[in-house]
């Protein structure tokens, strides 16, 4: 698509400005980000050098352009397809175009709903095994404990209990390792030869290498025993390609095992985190979310069936992830010229669309920043549904949704129906990173 060399961009923050605040938008960039949103309006724009433009979104019809609309002329940006490829390889979550669309269509029946409701028994099992010892009447920091628990769920998800636990500790290290350093690369570009000289590069590469060999020997170790096994890799390696009948390459495997375990650990962690600790904050909340629990209980044992009558759990999960959504963001950048909105923009294009604004954005939220379960029941889900990315949105959507879902719904009902929580302080405090990390979330739980 050609429209001309007539470029229009959304309103301008300085680039003296932008350097100015460089620091503390490293550090924490969503204050910022907030300031130039009361300025300029629900968009605003970067020029960088002569024409190469940056734009940041809480537009709801930008978000729905470039990921749904017109999505096949908006790629992934180069922070993630080079950065992240650099370590992760090349799965699902770094690649675009025809290769993005043979590996989705290839992994996706995976992760059909009656392939995830073959995993519950063992998501449950691993659930109880991770918190049969919760401390009481005392102040637990959180986080840490949802990593653990979210992290081996996805462990023994995909590996059932075949796994040695100093490999999964190893697989944990390496991935917030490399995580940490990737943060570095990103925010600090200027510093890219200071981390090529001082090794740093070179270290993280050989840890990711490190990686690869320990989820390598796993699958060798699978393929080479036969053993037909209820997990995920079991699905993975069963799946074929549609025109030549293969699967997938060890090393294309390998790849998509370690997107599995990077955006289904931390990212179901954050949200664990900050669902408990509003609930710890909301008592009239977390008195529902018990009363449901012991309802659904008392109608069924199939633990599928109890799953899908969990609507008040799932609405209490969904407006948790609306006020912190555990990817707050994501980036495009268009192949060709566009137009977007009221505006005209040339190729290649950065535009990344803050979903951690557009959910507490006034145009589509009534009193944004409350706590309120009841915009996802009812006629009210209807409306909520039109401006929530917990997922993302479009083709490209998280192909684990359904995964996350069951797992958290399972964590949540599981300490609910044990245990009182109430949270030390009302205030969340969080690092955007890749993802929206809760930092110092301290609860208190109680015997119930």
């Amino acid at each position: 698509m050609s429209i001309g060399k007539k470029y229009n961009y959304p309103p301008k923050l300085s680039i003296l400005r932008f350097f100015v605040d460089a620091e503390g938008v490293r550090r924490n960039p969503i204050p910022y980000h907030e300031r130039y949103f009361e300025r300029f309006g629900d968009s605003f724009s970067i020029r960088i050098g002569k024409s190469r433009h940056i734009i940041l979104s809480r537009d709801n019809e930008v978000a729905q352009y470039i990921l749904q609309k017109n999505q096949r002329n908006y790629y992934k940006s180069k922070f993630q397809s080079v950065y992240l490829s650099k370590y992760l390889g090349k799965g699902l979550l770094t690649v675009d175009g025809e290769f993005w669309l043979k590996q989705r269509r290839l992994i996706q029946p995976a992760f059909h709903k009656q392939k995830m409701n073959q995993l519950v028994d063992n998501m449950k099992l691993t659930i109880v095994s991770e918190l049969k010892e919760i401390f009481t009447d005392k102040k637990v920091d959180l986080f840490p404990m949802m990593s653990e628990v979210a992290f081996n769920v996805v462990a023994k998800s995909l590996f059932q209990f075949s796994i040695e636990e100093e490999k999964l500790n190893r697989i944990k290290y390496i991935i917030e390792a490399v995580q940490n350093f990737l943060i570095k690369e990103i925010r600090l570009p200027h510093k890219a030869c200071w981390f090529s000289i001082s090794g740093q590069v070179k270290k993280h590469l050989q840890l990711a290498e490190e990686n690869d060999a320990i989820i390598r020997g796993i699958i060798e170790e699978r393929v080479a025993s036969q053993n037909e096994v209820n997990d995920l890799l079991n699905m993975l390696l069963e799946t074929r390609y549609e025109d030549t009948g293969e699967g997938m390459s060890v090393e294309q495997l390998i790849d998509e095992i370690k997107i599995l375990f990077i955006a289904g650990h931390e990212t179901t962690a954050n949200a664990l985190t900050f669902t408990l600790q509003l609930l710890g904050s909301h008592l009239d909340v977390q008195q529902k979310v018990f009363e449901e629990i012991l309802k659904v209980e008392s109608e069924c044992e199939d633990v599928v069936e109890q799953l899908q009558k969990m609507t008040y759990i799932n609405a209490v999960l969904n407006e948790s992830m609306r006020l912190y959504p555990p990817a707050w963001i994501t980036d495009r950048q268009n192949v060709d010229d566009d137009v977007l909105g009221k505006f005209t923009i040339k190729k290649d294009t950065l535009i990344g669309v803050s979903f951690y604004e557009l959910h507490r954005n006034p145009k589509y939220w009534e009193n944004p920043d409350q706590f309120d379960p009841n915009r996802f029941l009812g006629e009210q889900k209807k409306h909520s549904m039109q401006y929530f990315y917990p997922f993302g949105a479009g083709p490209r959507m998280c192909i684990g949704a359904g995964f996350a879902i069951y797992e958290m719904c399972l964590v949540i009902s599981y300490i609910i129906k044990k245990y009182n929580v109430v949270s030390v302080q009302n205030t969340v405090n969080f690092n955007p990173l890749i993802t929206l990390k809760p930092v110092g979330v301290e609860v208190v739980f109680s015997e119930r």
